[in-house]
């Protein structure tokens, strides 16, 4: 299978095949490593999967506006959140220096997003939605009534963490489930995948602080009396046994929904083991990789139905934000 030869014959209809597969460049440039490992059979299934994919349609009535205003939205949330953390004296007492300095960044970075995704919008000509307020939030997951099961996310640094958590592994899984709506927008693209590389980045560090313990100031170390087996990796493993808040937080580590996602694309679980049509579990099995390192290896995308259905969950009541 001469796959080059094949890409070489596609473009003589589609002068932009490269581009198409240029976000796939590092498929390419290690593929033949990868026909060293797969039988010769397993090939064409994992290069349709990166075809089907890159040509990939946009679902009916999704347009960049949406998608930029459905990331703006995202980043409205967060803002939001650790606005509400950073002025909270009793909780900003249980964190460490170096974890309220950290803290204080990431707050930062998503007053920034909020701010450059206006700015890219309005210089697209692309209405903006409204700042939607602090009161359109709950976070404690009960929709503006009684306090719900996040009841202390602001008084305890533990439950803080986790919401935090689990929100930007959302925000990197939308970032990512968004980006093929993007794609005839190379500009907007970038832009996109440069946040969506900093949410993963502070994804990261908050399990490091939670691994550690918020008065740590030793992010990499385990907290004393913990278990090191059950402590936060820096990355997701799995479904993460369903987050840091089950009850609340497994949909941030689940399937999504397919229904009108683009030809060729899923929205499978954190816990995927199969990319490009082929389960890596099984055609690496001689290598003795643990079993958890094959779902570790990549970030799943999430659709917007299923992101706005985690989201929700800390808007009150009767607002129609995220709807």
């Amino acid at each position: 299978m001469n796959i080059l030869q094949i890409i070489s014959e596609i473009e003589k209809v589609d002068p932009e095949v490269y581009d198409r597969l240029d976000s796939r460049r590092s498929i390419f440039k290690h593929m033949s490593g990868l026909g060293q490992k797969l039988s010769a059979a397993a090939l064409p299934l994992a290069m349709g999967a990166v075809l089907n994919k890159a040509y990939a349609q946009t679902p009916m009535n999704a347009s960049i506006g949406d998608v930029l205003n459905f990331a703006l939205s995202l980043e409205y949330l967060e803002q939001y959140f650790y606005q509400r953390g950073q002025g909270t004296a009793t909780l900003q007492t249980q964190f460490s220096a170096t974890n309220r300095t950290a803290l204080n960044l990431i707050a930062k970075d998503e007053v920034n997003h909020v701010a450059f995704l206006i700015a890219a919008m309005r210089g697209a000509n692309i209405t903006p939605i409204g700042d939607p307020g602090a009161a359109t939030f709950d976070f404690t997951g009960g929709k503006g009534g009684a306090p719900g099961p996040l009841a202390t996310v602001f008084t305890d640094a533990g439950t803080y963490l986790a919401v935090a958590q689990a929100l930007e592994d959302t925000g990197v899984r939308a970032y990512k489930g968004g980006a093929p709506l993007l794609m005839s927008n190379k500009p907007v693209l970038t832009a996109a995948l440069n946040i969506h590389s900093v949410e993963a980045r502070h994804a990261s560090r908050l399990r490091t602080m939670r691994r550690a313990g918020a008065m740590n100031d030793r992010a990499s170390m385990v907290a004393a009396g913990s278990n090191p087996s059950s402590s936060p990796k820096s990355w997701i493993s799995g479904t993460d046994g369903g987050g840091p808040a089950p009850a609340v937080t497994a949909p941030v580590y689940g399937a999504g929904n397919n229904t009108n996602a683009p030809a060729g694309v899923t929205f499978p679980a954190e816990d995927n083991v199969t990319q490009g049509g082929v389960n890596l579990q099984t055609a690496l099995a001689s290598l003795n990789f643990p079993a958890a390192a094959f779902s570790e290896a990549f970030d799943e995308p999430l659709d917007v139905t299923t992101v706005k259905t985690i989201a929700r969950t800390f808007v009150v009541n009767g607002s129609t934000f995220l709807a």
